[in-house]
C-alpha cells in the first residue's frame, strides 16, 4: 500500500521521536502555565509525534537503556526490593516487544515457560483474573436484566396505573416515558458521572456504587408503588446504576487483562448483556403466574421488576475480592499498589513488572499531549482527522438504536400481544427472541475481527431492513390466521440473528478504536451518551408511533432507517479492523467527499463482480495515485480554503 508523502514525513518524524530525541521531550512546556505551544514547535507535527509515541513509546531503545529505565522507575517510585528491581529491569526490556522474550537474557526457565505459554495458550491465566472476568460478565448481565424485565412488567403495571388505553395519546406517551426513564437519566446525568465516580472511588468502587444503585432501584420498584409517576422516579433512579457502569466495566476489564485477550474480553460485554436480556425475559415468564397476596396488588410484575436486583447484589458481595485496576492506581501516583495489584493478575513478577512499566511509559506519553495546550473538546470538531472519526463513531452509535433493536427488546411482548397471542405466549415468544439474541452474539467475537466492522454493517443493515419490512407487513395478514403470528415471530427472530453479529457489537468496538488515544476517553464518553440518549428517544416514542402508524408503518419507519444506515456506513464509515495507530491516521485523513465517492464506486464494484460476474479487482482506497490526501488533514486548517472542507 503506497503511503502519501506527508504520511512518510510524519512517520519519519515519529520514529525520531520514539528514540527519545524529539521536540516533545526537549521542549520545556508547563501545561498548567500559559497552555500555549511555543512558536518554535509546530502543533500539527507535535500532535502527530505524540500520537506515534503513544503507539509504541519504547521503540528505538536498546536493551541496556530499557533495563536502566526499569531500575530507575523502581528506585524513583519506591516500588519494591532487589527482587523487584530485577523484575523491572527484565520487564522493561520485555515491554518493548513481549513476543521476543526468547532474546532477553536473564530469564529463569520458569519465567520463559510462562511467557511462551502466554502467547501459545492465551486463555491460560491466573484464577484471580478469571474472577475479574466473572465480575465483568455478571455486571453485563445486570445491565441486560435492568433493560428487559420491564418487557413483561409493563403488561400489568400499565393496567394497574390506568395508562393502558392504546387508543389514548396520553397513555401511550406515559407508558413510553416510564419505560424510557432510566435512559433519560443515563443520557443527561448518569453517563457524565462516569469520570467523577471513577476519579473518586476507583473502578471497583464505581462498580460497587452503580450495582448498589441498580439493586436499590429494583427493590424500590417492588415496594408499594401505586402510580405511574412513582414508577417513573424509581426507574429514573435506575439510570444512575446503568450509565456509569456501562462505561466503567469494559474499561476495568481492559485495564486488568493482558493484550492477548483484551479485545475478546471487551467484546464479551455485549455477549453477556445479551445473556442478561435473555434472563430478564425468563424472569418475566417465571413470575407470570404469581398470584396477588393480601394487601399486595400486582405481585407478579413487582417480582419481575425486582428480579434484576439479584445479579447486582451478587456483584456487590464479591467486587472487592477482585484487585483494583493497576492503571487507576497509576493515574493516582500509587505505583506500589499498582504493582502489587498487577502481581495478583499475572503469574510472576516479571510479567507484572513488564505491564506496569509499559503502562507507566504510556501514561507519560499521554500526559505529553497536555503540551499542546488545546481544548480537547474543541479538537473533536476542529481537527479534521478527529472530526471524521467522531462522524463515523456517532453514526454507528446512533444507528445502534435506530436500527430498531430496542423496540423489540423493550416491547416484544406488546408486539406479540398486538399479533393476538395470549399474555403467557407473548412472554414465551419474547424469551425465544432473547435466546436467539444471546446465541448469535457468541460468534460475534470471531466475526468482528474476521469480516471487519464495515463489511459486517454493510451486510447486516439491508438484511435488518428486510426483516422489519417483513415483520410490519405481516400484520396485514388477517388476525384470524395463524400465519400472522408465525410471520411476525419469524421476522423478529431473523432480525435478532442478523443484528447480533453486526450492529450489536460493532459500535462500541468501532468507537473505542477510531479516535486518537489522546482524546479517546472523551470520544467514548460522547459515544456512550449518544447511544443512551437515542435509546431514550426510541423507548419513549414507540407506543405513540405504534398508535399513529399502526404496526405496519411503525416497523417500516425503522426499516427505512436501516436503509439510511447502510448508505451512511457506505459513504462515511471507513474500515478500522487490524489498523495500527498510524494507519488509522491515514484512514481518517481521507476527506469525507473522497470516501463517499469511494463508497459509491464500491457499490458499483459489488454489482459488477457478484451480480454480473465480471472479473475485476477491488479498488485500494489508500494508494497514493488513487486518492488525494492532504498534508493538513491532522491540523486545524485555519488558513485552508474552505471549499476543500466537508
Amino acid at each position: 500500500m503506497a503511503v502519501p508523502d506527508h504520511e512518510k514525513e510524519r512517520k519519519e518524524s515519529s520514529s525520531d521521536s520514539l528514540g527519545g530525541n524529539t521536540e516533545i521531550e526537549n521542549t520545556s512546556v508547563n501545561p498548567k502555565a500559559s497552555g500555549a505551544v511555543p512558536e518554535s514547535v509546530d502543533a500539527d507535527q507535535l500532535r502527530a509525534n505524540i500520537n506515534a509515541k503513544i503507539a509504541n513509546p519504547l521503540a528505538g531503545f536498546s536493551h541496556a537503556q530499557l533495563a536502566q529505565k526499569g531500575e530507575e522507575y523502581v528506585r524513583t517510585n519506591n516500588v519494591g526490593n532487589k527482587e523487584d528491581i530485577r523484575a523491572f529491569r527484565l520487564g522493561a526490556i520485555l515491554a518493548q516487544d513481549p513476543n521476543r522474550h526468547a532474546e532477553v537474557d536473564g530469564l529463569t526457565t520458569e519465567e520463559s515457560e510462562v511467557l511462551s505459554k502466554e502467547i501459545a495458550k492465551k486463555w491460560s491465566q491466573p484464577r484471580l483474573l478469571y474472577l475479574v472476568i466473572v465480575l465483568c460478565s455478571t455486571c453485563a448481565a445486570v445491565q441486560g436484566m435492568d433493560e428487559t424485565v420491564v418487557n413483561g412488567g409493563q403488561i400489568f403495571y400499565s393496567q394497574q396505573f390506568g395508562i393502558s388505553d392504546k387508543n389514548s395519546s396520553r397513555d401511550s406517551w406515559l407508558v413510553g416515558l416510564v419505560n424510557s426513564a432510566p435512559y433519560l437519566c443515563c443520557a443527561f446525568i448518569g453517563c457524565w458521572l462516569t469520570v467523577p465516580f471513577n476519579n473518586w472511588f476507583g473502578r471497583r468502587g464505581t462498580i460497587f456504587l452503580t450495582c448498589s444503585f441498580s439493586a436499590l432501584a429494583c427493590i424500590w420498584q417492588v415496594c408499594n408503588i401505586t402510580s405511574w409517576w412513582h414508577m417513573f422516579i424509581a426507574r429514573f433512579a435506575l439510570g444512575f446504576g446503568i450509565g456509569p457502569k456501562s462505561a466503567t466495566v469494559p474499561i476495568y476489564a481492559a485495564e486488568c487483562s493482558p493484550p492477548q485477550i483484551r479485545g475478546a474480553l471487551v467484546m464479551q460485554w455485549q455477549m453477556w448483556t445479551a445473556f442478561g436480556i435473555f434472563v430478564g425475559y425468563a424472569s418475566d415468564l417465571v413470575f407470570y403466574h404469581v398470584p396477588d397476596r393480601h394487601g399486595i396488588t400486582g405481585l407478579n410484575w413487582r417480582l419481575m421488576m425486582g428480579s434484576a436486583c439479584l445479579p447486582a447484589i451478587i456483584v456487590v458481595c464479591f467486587v472487592f475480592l477482585c484487585p483494583e485496576s493497576p492503571r487507576w492506581y497509576m493515574s493516582k501516583g500509587r505505583h506500589e499498589k499498582a504493582y502489587r495489584s498487577m502481581c495478583k493478575l499475572r503469574y510472576n513478577k516479571v510479567q507484572a513488572a513488564r505491564d506496569i512499566f509499559y503502562m507507566h511509559t504510556l501514561l507519560e506519553a499521554e500526559n505529553q499531549s497536555m503540551i499542546l495546550g488545546k481544548n480537547k473538546i474543541a479538537e473533536l470538531v476542529t481537527v479534521p482527522r478527529n472530526r471524521r472519526a467522531m462522524q463515523a463513531s456517532e453514526l454507528v452509535m446512533f444507528m445502534q438504536q435506530f436500527c430498531g433493536v430496542n423496540v423489540i427488546a423493550y416491547y416484544s411482548s406488546e408486539i406479540f400481544l398486538e399479533a393476538n397471542l395470549s399474555e403467557i405466549s407473548a412472554l414465551g415468544a419474547s424469551l425465544g427472541w432473547g435466546v436467539i439474541n444471546f446465541l448469535f452474539a457468541i460468534p460475534a467475537v470471531y466475526t468482528i475481527d474476521t469480516f471487519g466492522r464495515r463489511n459486517l454493517l454493510l451486510t447486516t443493515f439491508p438484511l435488518m431492513s428486510l426483516c422489519l419490512f417483513f415483520t410490519g407487513f405481516s400484520f396485514w395478514i388477517p388476525s384470524s390466521s395463524e400465519a400472522q403470528i408465525a410471520c411476525v415471530a419469524l421476522g423478529l427472530y431473523l432480525f435478532g440473528i442478523v443484528y447480533s453479529p453486526g450492529e450489536g457489537p460493532v459500535p462500541f468496538t468501532y468507537s473505542a478504536e477510531a479516535y486518537p488515544l489522546y482524546i479517546r476517553s472523551l470520544g467514548m464518553s460522547l459515544a456512550t451518551a449518544t447511544t443512551w440518549f437515542f435509546n431514550f428517544v426510541l423507548s419513549v416514542t414507540w407506543p405513540s408511533l405504534l398508535k399513529a402508524f399502526k404496526p405496519q408503518g411503525a416497523f417500516a419507519w425503522y426499516a427505512v432507517w436501516n436503509i439510511i444506515g447502510f448508505f451512511g456506513v457506505l459513504f462515511f464509515v471507513p474500515e478500522t479492523k487490524g489498523k495500527t495507530l498510524e494507519e488509522l491516521d491515514q484512514v481518517f485523513g481521507v476527506r469525507s467527499r473522497d470516501h463517499a465517492a469511494y463508497g459509491l464506486r464500491q457499490l458499483q464494484y459489488f454489482f459488477k463482480r457478484y451480480i454480473f460476474r465480471q472479473d475485476i479487482e477491488p479498488e485500494q482506497l489508500y494508494e497514493k495515485d488513487k486518492v488525494e490526501h492532504h498534508p493538513n488533514s491532522f491540523s486545524q486548517e485555519k488558513e485552508a480554503d474552505q471549499t476543500t472542507r466537508v
